[in-house]
């Protein structure tokens, strides 16, 4: 628990000395630092605080992959772990620390653990971590709806091209459809058959949109994975938004064609054929 405690960063500034020297201190560094720097365990380093303090010797004790953490990603900071005496000896600043985190035993209440850690000591805030995480995604949620909302605007808009697409390519079989009603095929029988045409369409088109999806979604994630050296996944396309967006393309496709469809049959067939002509 007091590695973790220590677990807050200072800005690494890191010098291969290749000598190892007394009063050496252990560090766990992050994967990330380990790959760009071409770093390992029992390397040593010499660390120093941000202010250009005394440095001191380092050895590389364990090689870390923290928990990809997206409100960190864009900071391209690697992390470095000191035990705490370590890192207050090294600040210069011993007993003080802006901020730890208690893994608390399964079972403990959080809120009567947070209340007995309130009436111990003064100075400093305790947050549990639901709240504190509500309160640093505010900007994800935000995006989140925009996201929404472009969704929503994307469906409205396809949609409509689908009802016009549709209402053209339907018209465009207007002598079919006055043979067939010349030969005694009845209305029904024409507007199912236009029907089940355009679930076909909409089934078909729905399969190869999951399919671009799927590939675009792996496109993306491998390409900011790449680019940040993280295992972040930026794209996910779940199975429910699959059965949401295969469902919403038949029944637009199916109404869009169901309109189509009443608008051809309800003419009659010398006026089908004189408007084909």
């Amino acid at each position: 628990m007091l590695r973790r405690a220590a677990s807050c960063l200072i800005l690494l500034t890191v010098l291969w000395t290749g000598r190892a020297t007394a009063q050496r201190i252990g560090i766990a560094i992050e994967q990330r630092l380990a790959e760009a720097s071409g770093l390992s365990v029992g390397d040593t380093l010499s660390v120093s605080s941000p202010n250009g303090g005394a440095r001191r010797p380092a050895v590389v004790a364990a090689i870390v992959e923290p928990r990809a953490d997206p409100a960190t990603i864009l900071r391209k900071e690697y992390r470095v772990r000191f035990h705490l005496a370590d890192l207050a000896e090294l600040l210069g600043q011993p007993d003080r620390i802006d901020r730890a985190a208690i893994l608390l035993q399964p079972g403990v209440d959080p809120n009567s653990a947070r209340a007995l850690l309130g009436r111990t000591a003064f100075g400093y805030e305790l947050h549990g971590t639901a709240a504190l995480a509500s309160s640093s995604s505010t900007t994800f949620l935000v995006v989140s709806r925009f996201h929404r909302a472009i969704a929503i605007i994307s469906v409205l808009a396809s949609a409509i091209f689908l009802l016009c697409l549709m209402l053209l390519k339907v018209d465009a079989r207007r002598q079919d459809v006055a043979m067939l009603r010349f030969i005694g095929i009845s209305r029904r029988t024409v507007f199912i058959a236009l029907l089940l045409e355009a679930g076909v369409i909409a089934a078909v088109g729905g399969v190869l949109g999951i399919g671009i999806a799927a590939i675009a979604s792996a496109a993306v994630n491998a390409f900011y994975q790449q680019t940040f050296a993280t295992t972040l996944i930026f794209s996910l396309l779940t199975w429910r938004t699959i059965l949401e967006a295969a469902s919403l393309g038949l029944v637009l496709g199916l109404g869009a064609g169901a309109l189509a469809a009443w608008r051809l049959v309800r003419l009659p067939p010398l006026v089908l054929w004189g408007r084909a002509g």
